[in-house]
């Protein structure tokens, strides 16, 4: 079984010992994303909505790299430091993955890394 590392400078590089995504032969694995611009390499200004919404362009950057998309995704987990914001993630989330959406969990943490407000990660088929 081949294990090959996924980059791609459209999304944040890693800040620690691990890669975008690993892709195997059936099978695509994302880390976590938090709402790093990936140019600026810091959290998006405007809170839990334009950290979604940079964690979610972020995720479909990875997916491209690897030649997929989010119609591919079989399974997300998210993390969120308040669940008030689960509503605004919700609503924001849905743009993304259509109208047949993948299995999912939501998660309540107490910190997430740089003080990100949600992390999103994915398990993707390969097409």
């Amino acid at each position: 079984m081949s294990r090959q590392v996924i980059h791609t400078d459209q999304a944040p590089a890693a800040v620690g010992p691990y890669s975008q995504a690993i892709k195997t032969e059936s099978m695509l694995f994302t880390a976590g994303q938090i709402g790093l611009d990936p140019a600026a390499g810091k959290l998006v200004e405007g809170g839990i909505e334009a950290q979604t919404r940079r964690v979610m362009e972020n995720l479909q950057a990875v997916l491209a790299a690897a030649g997929t998309g989010f119609e591919a995704v079989v399974k997300t987990t998210i993390f969120l430091t308040d669940m008030a914001n689960f509503a605004t993630v919700n609503g924001i989330y849905a743009e993304y993955v259509g109208e047949a959406p993948p299995a999912r969990s939501t998660v309540a943490v107490s910190g997430l890394p740089l003080g990100a407000l949600v992390e999103i990660e994915a398990i993707a088929l390969i097409k």
